[in-house]
């Protein structure tokens, strides 16, 4: 009996999660004249549309957050493949070698992604702008390649690894770098997907770094376009309805692919 109750618990609470959902999906395949039409009072036509179309999502092709998303997929892929690189990297050091200080390196990879980066966003973008890194794709990139959380969850899978498997690499003459290539690497593959999701993750959601970096129309973001189509006087809402499905349903897809590899990396940082 408690276990069929919290069944139907879940299910209730559920619901109430997915029926704000369904209503902007709803409301995507709507004219934007019709969003708040059946809220009052609420019936079964709030959520479902027999009349589906896709105006909305052609409009978009022809707004500024088409090429919005274009430049956040370039930049969230560019994203993860440097940042890989490097937080692979910096966690093999801290996860294969012995060094006076390595504790401290560690605590503050730690520390580093316990401050939110929305508190260093702006005196970080004073330093871009002296950098002449504003509106570039450089600029929207870097703050997201040394990702301290990726560093932790590759360090703590590294620390997983055999080192009778490192010692026999080396009395075979393979170099660090060969351990890191052929040894590490292809035995993290959870891992490095998983802090690949992570970076993405974080690149794809920015707002306020790409609100301060990328001004322009050639480098702003989707979550910045998205916002702009909020006017002042006039707000067609089927339009930001289909803009907020479609950057939805990207990283929905991406995180669907590699759930089983997220899960499996996260649950080994505990190991060690």
């Amino acid at each position: 009996m408690k276990r069929a109750s919290l069944s139907v618990l879940g299910g209730v609470v559920g619901i109430l999660f997915f029926l704000p959902l369904l209503w902007v999906v709803t409301n995507s395949l709507r004219p934007g004249s019709e969003t708040f039409a059946n809220l009052n009072p609420l019936s079964w036509q709030t959520f479902l549309e027999l009349r589906p179309t896709l105006t909305n999502y052609s409009a978009l092709l022809n707004s500024a957050i088409g090429r919005a998303t274009l430049n956040s997929i370039v930049v969230s892929a560019a994203t993860v493949v440097i940042g890989l690189a490097i937080c692979a990297t910096a966690a093999f050091g801290l996860a294969a070698f012995q060094f006076r200080g390595r504790g401290l390196v560690f605590g503050i990879v730690v520390l580093s992604f316990l401050v939110p980066f929305d508190a260093i966003a702006i005196p970080l973008s004073t330093m871009f702008r002296d950098w002449h890194l504003t509106n570039t794709f450089a600029g929207l990139v870097l703050p997201g390649i040394g990702n301290g959380m990726a560093i932790f969850l590759l360090r703590q899978f590294f620390l997983g690894i055999p080192a009778e498997l490192v010692e026999a690499a080396r009395l075979d003459g393979l170099g660090w770098f060969g351990v890191f290539r052929w040894i590490y690497l292809p035995l993290s593959k959870p891992a490095l997907i998983g802090a690949g999701l992570m970076l993405f993750l974080f690149q794809w959601q920015a707002y306020v770094w790409p609100l301060l970096i990328g001004t322009d129309a050639k480098h702003i973001l989707g979550p910045v376009a998205l916002s702009n189509l909020q006017g002042q006087n006039f707000t067609d809402y089927g339009l930001v309805f289909a803009g907020a499905v479609v950057l939805t349903v990207i990283p929905l897809v991406v995180i669907a692919g590699f759930q089983r590899y997220f899960v499996q990396s996260v649950s080994s940082t505990g190991l060690k």
